[in-house]
């Protein structure tokens, strides 16, 4: 055997020691359990206080709504994507119990010019040029409403 595989066998040895060593102590004791995760995290999720609501928990007081948006670009969005969590309005459904984003900065999320989203999926314009009197999109666009056309 070489000399230099003779100095360098122990330097691995004991690096791989180190290493079962370090990752005893690091990986947790349900580690692989049901898989390649921590199996607790199961418990720790379920112990979560949920905050969201479905889009069916939406539907049971608002159908008119669910009805307009079966054929319209948004029917495939939940409708938390703009009212955020909702499930506090679910369980009180005072209006003050959901958000409302419609301003410019929330709609641009989705509609402002990027060269990297597809326009055939999501109509983009300038928000920078596009009706810059208006300071909420919602003044022209409801998206609760079927849209036929776009300007």
């Amino acid at each position: 055997m070489p000399i230099q595989l003779k100095r360098l066998l122990p330097l691995f040895i004991i690096f791989i020691g180190l290493f079962l060593i370090v990752r005893h102590f690091l990986v947790p004791d349900t580690f692989g359990q049901y898989g390649h995760y921590r199996g607790d995290a199961l418990i720790d999720n379920a112990s979560r206080n949920l905050v969201h609501a479905s889009k069916e928990d939406c539907h049971e007081c608002h159908s008119d709504i669910q009805e307009k948006l079966e054929n319209d670009m948004h029917a495939s969005l939940s409708c938390l994507v703009c009212h955020g969590p909702g499930l506090m309005h679910v369980a009180d459904p005072l209006a003050e119990n959901i958000e409302k984003m419609s301003g410019r900065t929330f709609c641009g999320r989705c509609h402002q010019l990027n060269a990297a989203r597809s326009t055939d999926m999501i109509y983009q314009i300038d928000i920078a040029t596009h009706h810059t009197e208006k300071d909420n999109c919602i003044e022209c666009h409801n998206p609760h409403e079927v849209w036929e056309g776009l300007e």
